[in-house]
């Protein structure tokens, strides 16, 4: 049987055969430099993770490790049909919408009492009690809540089977590697299978799969069971920002076909062809972009491998999605209703 293409290979593969989606030379270039001076600041580091997001655990211990696992797990489809009215959580007087939103709920149950990020707990959750945990404070309920429900007992019930409850269970069968771990989650637990076919080929995305080895990598600071040696392997999380902001930045393009739909709303099902375009060029756009960012600073005598990667990229291109909305506007974003991103 034909094995999946890792989303590095799939994403060269799809984006050499695209016909919808173009990646830009000279966006690509204007990109890396725009992101040039970026790369030393502390946003653009594995710090940034923690002091520029307040919701994110400032802990390095092993309820750390298990909220990040239970927040990926859950970690998809937040778009709002409609910009003004929109799911939102209200915590410690801040009010939440989009991924934050699953974020805040989750804190908020936890300062709550419930042991929300307990495998025991989630593998016997009731839809009730998911419904309530993730209460939204406006009429807007957080989207597929009953598939929410659903992938908190499969992978409580994986958890507590076969690795004693706790993730940091998988983080130390990992051996300090984003590529095992990547592979245990996947193989272990079905949600996370993020895959299609795509001219004949098996590709796959694993976009939550890998931003838990990603946030796994950030919570634990690089250190200890999480020094991931090879963390460069993993490429950006393809969901429905990324793509927009590469779009927006000049790094992609569209075809007119594709824009007009993407205008009127169209909804596409996970696997379309046009879909898997998106998200595969996506990824290997940014390859190219970080490929380049080393090549500008090679140039200047400096090796900055340690601190120019994918993960890196994607949590940077992701918050500039987040503060420039209103100037992306004139990008729609593809609409995908799934557990995958």
């Amino acid at each position: 049987m034909e094995a999946f293409l890792s989303p590095k290979e799939s994403a060269k593969f799809i984006a050499e055969n695209s016909k919808d989606v173009y990646i830009k030379d000279d966006g690509v270039q204007n990109v890396a430099e725009m992101l040039f001076d970026k790369v030393l600041k502390k946003e653009f580091g594995v710090d940034g993770w923690k002091s520029s997001h307040e919701l994110n655990p400032q802990s390095t211990g092993e309820d750390a490790v298990n909220w990040v696992f239970l927040v990926d797990a859950l970690n998809f489809s937040f778009w709002s049909e409609h910009e003004d009215h929109k799911c939102m959580v209200k915590y410690k007087g801040k009010s939440y919408t989009g991924y934050w939103s699953l974020c805040a709920a989750i804190n908020r149950a936890l300062d709550e009492g419930v042991p929300i990020t307990s495998a025991s707990y989630y593998a016997t959750m009731t839809l009730e009690q998911v419904k309530h945990v993730f209460r939204s404070d406006t009429d807007v309920p957080m989207p597929l809540l009953e598939e929410r429900h659903r992938v908190l007992n499969e992978t409580g019930m994986v958890l507590l089977k076969t690795f004693g409850g706790s993730f940091l269970t998988c983080v130390k069968k990992s051996d300090k590697s984003a590529q095992n771990l990547l592979q245990i989650v996947v193989e272990n637990f079905p949600s996370f299978r993020d895959e299609a076919t795509f001219q004949g080929r098996k590709v796959a995305f694993y976009k939550r799969a890998q931003i838990l080895v990603a946030d796994t990598w950030s919570v634990l600071e690089g250190k200890g069971d999480g020094c991931f040696s090879d963390i460069s392997s993993v490429t950006i999380f393809a969901d429905y920002r990324i793509p927009q902001v590469l779009v927006h930045l000049g790094a992609m393009k569209y075809s007119d076909e594709l824009m007009k739909k993407l205008k009127e709303g169209h909804m596409f099902q996970s696997g379309d062809i046009q879909e898997v375009e998106i998200r595969g060029c996506s990824i290997w756009c940014c390859e190219l972009i970080c490929k380049r960012l080393l090549d500008l600073y090679k140039k200047k005598g400096e090796n900055m491998s340690e601190r120019i990667n994918a993960v890196l990229l994607d949590y940077y291109l992701w918050d500039f999605a987040r503060d420039h909305r209103e100037d992306m506007k004139e990008i729609p974003f593809h609409r995908v209703r799934c557990i995958y991103y």
